[in-house]
Formats: structure tokens, sequence, C-alpha cells
């Protein structure tokens, strides 16, 4: 394994963000997930066994 230079280590923090990264970013920022999640939770499977066959 190379170590990393200092130029690589200042580098390594200044890449460009994937368009992933973005979209998540926004996500997070305009989403309001404790009400999404208030909603959905009684709704949402408890994983105790109880699933229909």
């Amino acid at each position: 394994m190379k170590q990393m230079t200092f130029a690589d280590a200042e580098y390594a923090g200044k890449r460009k963000q994937t368009r992933k990264e973005l979209f998540l970013i926004e996500m997070d920022r305009v989403v309001p997930w404790v009400g999404l999640i208030a909603l959905i939770e009684p709704h949402y499977p408890k994983g105790e066994g109880d699933d229909i066959r």
C-alpha cells in the first residue's frame, strides 16, 4: 500500500461531489424525515414473526 502524500491528503478533501451525494444532501435538506417516519411507522411491520403466509 502506498503512503499518502500531503498533496494527496489535501486533494482528498476537495474532490468533486458526485450527483448521488448532491442528491442525498438535497433530500436531507428538503424532506421532513421526522414527520415522514412518524407517519409510516404505525404501518411498518415490526418483525415479530407475525408474517402472512
